[in-house]
This record gives structure tokens, C-alpha cells and sequence, in this order.
């Protein structure tokens, strides 16, 4: 198994499935059965989840809002996505913990890093919420941030598309896909992986990033059982 401990970072579109906004039941169930079926294996699980379905601070403030306001209203939509996808793991019989970084103790744990790397240890899927729990940083720096602390060994970040290509896939067509790549020549071409805290972030850490299709039924699966799903960055 090439990883025993990773953070699936996953956007708040892709809870969506194909409603144009909130969450589909159907999408974020087919999402827990894939995790629990990953915990099966032994491997170790942390979730961050983006906000976007629900409230995308920076587009708030482009409409005029407070930008610290509009992002302290993002943090609470992870949270809200936290706790769907912490249900849907319990109903399929998984243990899971949702932490926040901004203090709402009626609904979530604190985030505690000692405390989190303890579930993870135990077999739990720890979900962290609220960003970093600071205006101005996205769910990218969240999740890299978390990675980092955990001890993650790899950051798994589920998209739309199944990898990075050379160009926008779904606008050239003659867009070629990368299997691996270096934090270099990422930055050096230009292509958008994560935000450039977030990605620099990792690169300082020598954090690996795989870039996958999350929403190819069994990609989760063949990816940590070591397949060459997606595209890997790495030093």
C-alpha cells in the first residue's frame, strides 16, 4: 500500500452532482461508500471540504460584502458540508469526527491536532472544517495545512477532470495530460493546481499532490491500492 495516511481534499461543487447548488444525497453517498470502503483497507483518513456549493467568500466580496466577513461565511458552508458528509459516513457504518477550526462546540470538536492524529490512529475519519480558521487563505491552504500537520503522506485532491493536462481540457481539445510532475514545472507553465499559498505550501514541505476524478466510481480505490490514477506533483 503506498499510503497510509492521506488528506482528500474534495470542492464543495462536487457535493453538488448535478444540482447547481447545495447538496445531492446520491453524489455524497456514493463519496462515503468509496472512503469506507478505503478505510477497510487500513488506510488512514482526513477530509477537507470547500464551501463553494453553498457560499464562496471571495465572490461575495467581488459583490461589494466585507471580505472578512464573506470569508468567515465560507468557513461556516465547510462546516455545513462537514456535517453532511459526517452523516453519510455514519450511515454507512464509519466512525467519524468533524473538527473545526472556528469554535461552534455544539455541532463540531474543536481542531486539535493531538486529538485528530488519535482518531486517525484509531481507524476514525476526521473531517476539519472552517478553513484555517482565518479570513483571506482558501480551502487549499486548509487542507495543506492540515496535511502537514497530520503527517499526512499525500495529499489527494478530487476534481472534475482526471488530472493535470497542458491546457484547460474541457476548452482544447488537444490538451495532453501530465502522469507526473514537478512542483517546478508546475509553476514554471503556468498550470493551476491549487492556489499559490496553498501549492507553495506543500512544494516547502515536500508534500506530494495527486490531482484525480473523483467522481469515476473506484478512482479513490485504485489510487491508494497504488495504481497510476491522476497526476502526480511531486519535488
Amino acid at each position: 500500500m503506498p499510503y497510509k495516511r492521506i488528506l482528500l481534499k474534495l470542492s464543495g461543487e462536487a457535493l453538488m452532482g448535478e444540482r447547481q447548488y447545495g447538496i445531492d444525497p446520491i453524489r455524497i453517498a456514493e463519496y462515503a461508500e468509496e472512503i469506507k470502503e478505503a478505510v477497510g483497507m487500513g488506510i488512514e483518513i482526513a477530509i477537507v471540504i470547500g464551501g463553494g456549493n453553498i457560499f464562496r467568500g471571495l465572490s461575495g466580496a467581488s459583490q461589494g460584502m466585507d471580505r472578512v466577513q464573506a470569508d468567515h461565511m465560507g468557513m461556516l458552508a465547510t462546516v455545513i458540508n462537514g456535517l453532511a458528509l459526517q452523516s453519510a459516513l455514519e450511515e454507512t457504518g464509519v466512525q467519524t469526527r468533524l473538527q473545526s477550526a472556528i469554535q461552534i462546540n455544539e455541532v463540531a470538536e474543536p481542531f486539535i491536532r493531538r486529538r485528530a492524529m488519535r482518531h486517525l490512529e484509531k481507524g476514525r475519519v476526521v473531517i476539519f472544517g472552517g478553513g484555517t480558521g482565518n479570513p483571506y487563505f482558501t480551502t487549499d491552504s486548509a487542507a495543506v495545512l492540515r496535511a502537514i500537520e497530520i503527517e499526512a503522506d499525500v495529499i489527494l485532491k478530487g476534481t472534475r477532470v482526471d488530472g493535470i493536462y497542458s491546457s484547460d481540457p474541457e476548452k482544447d481539445k488537444t490538451a495532453t495530460k501530465f502522469d507526473t510532475i514537478s512542483f517546478k514545472d508546475v509553476l514554471t507553465k503556468g498550470l493551476k493546481v491549487m492556489d499559490t499559498t496553498a501549492f507553495t505550501l506543500s512544494q516547502e514541505n515536500e508534500l506530494p499532490i495527486v490531482v484525480f476524478d473523483m467522481n469515476k466510481k473506484g478512482n479513490l480505490i485504485k489510487l491508494v491500492s497504488g495504481e497510476n490514477i491522476g497526476t502526480t506533483v511531486n519535488i
